[in-house]
């Protein structure tokens, strides 16, 4: 299992990133710190979080996540160094405490680093499009963290081609720091909003790809096979819109190169995403020690052309 560079960062990140959003959320504390002590054992590196997270979990708040990664820190002497920490700015925390104004990143960002109980964080992104705040505002806020080492590197999270092309071309204007790092949606099922004009921009820029919903929702894992699998339940309002011809089509695809690569339908469908062009890393999560060994098998597997032809015009709009 080999890093990879993460664009032009020079952070070498694990070809999968752990979700972060499930700590203190699907995974209590005590979890959440086994899952990340094997994370590391088993060869990663990468963490995702956001300072939402997981603010909209019964009982929980804004920074739940940064805080328990914060206190395992803490609680694991010399592993920060060891670790690619991202997390986001942007989300709406509260009605004043939300986008990318820079008197609100400059907030924002100590109270994830206290949070995260470190001095530093190694990929800060924008988690949200903000049309109220110009994009030279909110670069020179980043360019102001990183002269006080604050952060790193700098990134973005859903924005499209327009977006983060006019973003480029602020930065290279006014001469800031650019989004050296996208986080899109892209799935085996979501495919169109990444790729083509803003997949060729990320290429033709070198910009590190993050993908979120890499299975889409669970609906990729296999563990769903129809709409009464979901009925009835609270996966029905999110996956209720995969299971339709060509979803169903893509299920079956994924079984018959499962079944070949003795994998599971997850692991094949993170090892296409790791395979496609621009993509440096897609983001899972696990809530059991066993499905982390299964995103470990899913960054070792290597299929091959024929099987991601088979995924690739199964997934075909």
């Amino acid at each position: 299992m080999k890093n990879r560079t993460l664009g032009t960062t020079g952070l070498n990140v694990s070809p999968l990133v752990f979700g972060g959003n499930v700590f203190g959320w699907t995974a209590d504390e005590k979890r959440s710190f086994e899952l990340l002590d094997a994370w590391l054992e088993s060869g990663f590196n990468t963490i995702d979080t956001a300072d939402v997270y997981s603010a909209w979990a019964p009982g929980n708040e804004a920074g739940t996540s940064e805080a328990v990664i914060g206190r395992w820190f803490k609680a694991r002497p010399g592993v920060r160094e060891k670790v690619v920490l991202i997390t986001k700015v942007g989300a709406e925390l509260a009605p004043d405490k939300k986008g990318l104004s820079a008197q609100w990143i400059s907030r924002a960002v100590d109270d994830s680093l206290r949070r995260l109980q470190t001095d530093y964080i190694d990929l800060y992104l924008s988690h949200w499009p903000d049309p109220n705040t110009p994009y030279e505002e909110t670069l020179s806020a980043y360019q102001k963290l990183l002269d006080a080492g604050k952060i790193r590197s700098i990134g973005a999270s859903n924005l499209d081609a327009v977006q983060l092309q006019e973003s480029l071309e602020v930065a290279k204007r006014e001469g800031l720091p650019r989004y050296d790092v996208l986080q899109p949606e892209y799935n085996l099922y979501d495919r169109n909003g990444f790729e083509g004009a803003l997949s060729d921009l990320c290429v033709r820029e070198n910009i590190g790809v993050i993908t979120y919903f890499s299975l889409a929702s669970g609906f990729l894992s296999g563990k769903y096979k129809s709409k009464d699998d979901i009925a009835g339940t609270s996966r029905e309002q999110f996956l209720g819109k995969y299971f339709d011809e060509r979803g169903v089509s893509i299920l079956t695809a994924l079984k018959d190169v499962a079944e070949r690569n003795n994998a599971t339908p997850a692991e094949v469908s993170l090892a296409w995403l790791i395979s496609r062009p621009g993509v440096t890393a897609p983001i899972a999560s696990a809530t059991s020690l066993e499905q982390l060994a299964s995103l470990e098998k899913a960054a070792r597997l290597e299929l091959s052309s024929d099987d991601i032809a088979a995924l690739t015009a199964a997934s075909a709009y």
